[in-house]
Order: structure tokens, then sequence, then C-alpha cells
């Protein structure tokens, strides 16, 4: 019997169908629409916090005292503040400064997080009782109580601001990854790399910890919003970033006094905020859906 070579573009559909995990979720997270809306906003805010300092109309800290508290114009697009500040101008500063924090404080929530929770999973016993316990202690105080005793014992700063919500994260993150790390590490190449003699270092970093990645991706992103919103919360207690940072909360603070007479000063910083937190939240619903399978139909 003559055989047929396969049609190019039969080839083509065995390998569209066999497409790897990474790919089919990317599909998948473009056929949600309303992930990509969130995710176009967060690209927007993340383009204005690289490009804003040549942007921005007028210069960060640019005072014009007998035009201060001016509503929005044509000069002033988002009018000023009680020191003749372009509100424009500092809002896209603070984009910076709201996403560095969101950013580097959920990069160090999920290094220390993933760290602990690979150890406790993996090793159980003891050091899974200690780490555990300790997560528990964490999360048995409100998280924004938490971030403000610790910037309290180290400072009212940006900085400490930072630090504090990346502590205040970590048993998220931990807890996540060893769930994670219980489940795979009963897997048969788990047990089939132990039998040939492999270090649990080696296991650890080259197995379990790719295969436990998809749910912190997803969690990091939520992470993000939550981390800029206490961020936020910081400076507007005073407790964040110090003047004269254009960090959005500190902004709201800043404007607090003059909401009746110039409501706009607290809008506008309000309204940043409120579109960034949602931009992540939407894009981090639809990376759920898209990694994880349980969420397809």
């Amino acid at each position: 019997m003559v055989g047929f070579a396969p049609k190019q573009t039969d080839i083509l559909a065995k390998e569209d169908k066999v497409a790897g995990p990474w790919k089919e979720a990317w599909r998948s997270f473009k056929k949600n629409k309303v992930a990509v809306v969130g995710a176009g906003i967060v690209l927007f805010f993340t383009i204005l916090a690289l490009i804003g300092p040549w942007i921005a109309p007028q210069g960060l800290n640019e005072q014009d005292l007998p035009n201060r508290l001016l509503k929005p114009s044509s000069e002033f697009w988002l009018g000023t503040d009680h020191l003749g500040r372009d509100i424009l101008s500092r809002i896209i500063h603070g984009a910076r400064i709201s996403l560095s924090v969101g950013f580097f404080s959920v990069i160090g929530s999920v290094v220390v997080g993933s760290i602990l929770g690979i150890i406790a999973g993996y090793y159980g016993k003891w050091i899974d009782t200690i780490i555990s316990r300790i997560f528990d202690i964490m999360l048995a105080f409100p998280s924004i109580l938490l971030a403000i005793a610790v910037v309290s014992v180290l400072g009212p700063s940006l900085q400490n601001a930072l630090i504090a919500i990346a502590v205040i994260n970590i048993p998220n993150f931990g807890r996540l990854i060893r769930s994670k790390v219980l489940s795979i590490k009963e897997e048969e190449y788990i047990t089939s790399a132990k039998a040939i003699g492999m270090r649990d270092v080696r296991i650890l970093f080259s197995h379990i910890l790719p295969n436990s990645m998809a749910p912190v991706i997803v969690q990091g992103t939520l992470a993000i919003a939550s981390a800029i919103i206490e961020a936020a919360a910081l400076g507007f207690l005073g407790l964040g970033a110090q003047a004269p940072s254009a960090e959005w909360g500190k902004m709201l603070a800043d404007a607090r006094v003059n909401f009746i007479n110039a409501p706009w000063t607290m809008i506008f910083p309000g309204i940043a905020i409120m579109l960034t937190v949602l931009g992540f939240n939407l894009m981090g619903d639809g990376m759920l859906d898209a990694l994880d399978p349980r969420m397809k139909n």
C-alpha cells in the first residue's frame, strides 16, 4: 500500500493542538475582553510611569502660589493644589512611585514567601509547623494594622512603607507555595528524581518551583493592586511617603483640608488609584481564568 504524506495544513493543525500550556493560557487570556481591558489600563499607567518626567506639563514640585487651588482649565487640565502645583504633573510623577512600591514590595514578598513555603512544604515535620505557625500569627492581624506597626518601628518613609507592605504579604505567598509543594512532591517524577540521587536543592528549584509558579503569578498580580492601596493608605496616614513626594496617597492627605472648596485636588488622585487597582484586578482575574484549568469550560 502506498502511503500519503500528510498535508502541510494537517501538520500545522496538529502543532496548534499541542501548543504548550503558557501559549494556551495566553490564547485564553486574549479571549477575555475584560482582562484585556485591565491589561490595557496597567500598560497605560506603566508607560506613564516610565516616560512621566518627559511628558509632564510642569515640574514635580514647581510651585505657583498666585495660581493655587485653580479649577481644571485649558492651562491646568486637572487644576492646581494648595501650593499652586499642577495636579496632572504630580499624578504623572506619582505613577512611578505608586507602581514601584507595588512591584517591588510584591517581588520581595514572592521571594521570601516562596522560599519559606517551599521549605515548609517539602521538608514538613517540625520545620513546617514552625513556619506555618509564624504565618498564622501574621495573618491573625489585619494587614493595614500590621503594616502600621512595622512602619512605626522602622520610622515613617516610603522605603519603610515598601518593606512593611512586603512583610505583610509574605504569609499569603508562603501558604500558597506550601500547598502546591505538598501536592507536587508526591508526583512520580519527583520520586524518580529522588531515586536517581538528585539533590534536594536541584529538585526544589528545577522541578517543584517552576511547577508552582502559575498561582503565584496570579496572586502576585492581585497583590500589586492591594500593595498600591496599602501604600496609599500609609501615605494618607503620614506613615508612608513624606512631603513633597507626589505619591498618590500623600496627595490625598495634602488635599483633604481643601476638599470642600477644591474637591478636584482629591478626586483626580483618587481616580488614578481606582483605575490602577481596577486594571490589576481585572488582569489578575483574567490570568486566573487562563492559568487555572478548573476555571475552564
